[in-house]
């Protein structure tokens, strides 16, 4: 399992090597994880308050262009519940889940 947005990268790799059970770019309400990053990065002081909301917006415009690049490299764009419940049903199916 590999996870994060340079996922992607890897797909064809393992697919070609025939070690591909799913690829799946995580589909969310932009504005929800505008939202979450905001509010966890604001939790973790890092960074003042106006960078960490201007890094936020620019991040939110580029998530389409990001999710385009990731399900061009093979990705299948889904959201987080179908995600969970395909992912179980690989686990399920799997003589050591």
């Amino acid at each position: 399992m590999a996870e994060g947005i340079f996922a992607a990268e890897i797909v064809e790799e393992c697919r070609r090597r025939g070690l591909l059970a799913g690829a799946y770019a995580l589909r969310r309400p932009r504005g929800a994880t505008f939202l979450r990053r905001l509010a966890r990065d604001l939790s973790e002081q890092r960074k003042a308050p106006r960078v960490l909301v201007r890094r936020g917006v620019a991040l939110l415009r580029a998530e389409p262009a990001i999710l385009r690049r990731q399900t061009g490299l093979g990705a299948e764009a889904a959201r987080a519940r179908e995600v969970l419940r395909r992912v179980a049903g690989l686990l399920a199916g799997h003589p050591h889940g």
